[in-house]
């Protein structure tokens, strides 16, 4: 019972729901991983077998199992969206400290990049640094990254510019540190918790965002079990009744975005919870 009431409180409860979303992520990435053989292997006497115990997920109209191109769909969108985000994040680091710390030229150099960035569609952009990098894997990877890292940019610079005014900043100035010193010291620590969690919320859009590129034809290449594959080529099946080709993997998305999203606000939570019991 004490047990019980003890995961009823903030901390606890939200660092087991962080722990159950990254457990069930890392699972699915490390299963569809071993499942890259069975996603393209076609077995004609087996095509277009609804859901049932022998195939869950049903089979396609070259009688591969969904299931195991869904899962290897999954692992590869997981791990685009993870390298993708991460690199979008350090970049958003790099440039919001830049502009809040470098002085007025700087400052106005990186809002200026972020406006033009997010004055043009996230998706629109992301297909034309696609098309021009020659689409596929790299074309898919850069276009993420180039169009991610504008609100959390914008978030962080904020912050620094904050604590920039604190006390014990300007009290760091006044004792002869420098300015990486402080930076490094002083200001970054302060930024990590809005960092990570914007790193963390960053996953779903990118993960989202290449299946959808995908999708729509730009992104990846039609020979990957990619879930924008996946829902595209099920496009014209769906009339004649194959509902289960696009509904189900298109479900699984959606959970895995939804853990990410759980992820992400798990943390920010114990981020909240642990920084007043600090003060």
């Amino acid at each position: 019972m004490k047990l019980l009431e003890r995961l009823r409180e903030p901390r606890p409860a939200a660092a087991c729901k962080l722990i159950l979303a990254v457990g069930l992520l890392a699972a699915v990435t490390l299963w569809g991983l071993f499942c890259g053989d069975a996603a393209v292997q076609a077995d004609f006497s087996r095509k277009n077998l609804a859901p049932g115990p022998a195939c869950l997920f049903g089979t396609d109209w070259l009688g591969r199992d969904m299931l195991a191109r869904t899962a290897a769909g999954l692992s590869l969108s997981i791990r685009i969206g993870v390298v993708t985000a991460c690199v979008s994040g350090a970049l958003a680091l790099v440039l919001g400290a830049a502009a809040a710390l470098l002085g007025r030229w700087a400052d106005g150099f990186v809002t200026w990049l972020i406006d033009l960035f997010m004055g043009v569609p996230h998706i629109l952009l992301l297909v034309l640094i696609s098309c021009a990098l020659g689409r596929g894997f790299w074309g898919v990877c850069v276009g993420i990254v180039f169009t991610h890292w504008m609100s959390l940019a914008r978030l962080l610079r904020a912050e620094v510019l904050q604590l920039k005014t604190s006390g014990y900043v300007l009290a760091a100035r006044k004792l002869g540190q420098g300015p990486v010193g402080i930076a490094l010291r002083h200001i970054l620590p302060g930024v990590l918790p809005q960092f990570f969690t914007g790193l963390v919320l960053l996953f779903p859009h990118a993960i989202l965002h290449e299946a959808s590129v995908t999708f729509l034809g730009f992104g990846l290449s039609s020979e990957q079990p990619a879930i924008g594959v996946i829902l595209s080529e099920s496009m014209q099946y769906l009339a004649t009744g194959r509902w289960w080709l696009a509904v189900l993997p298109g479900a699984a998305l959606v959970g895995a975005v939804l853990l990410f999203d759980l992820a992400g606000r798990s943390l920010k939570q114990l981020w909240a919870v642990t920084v007043p019991a600090e003060g």
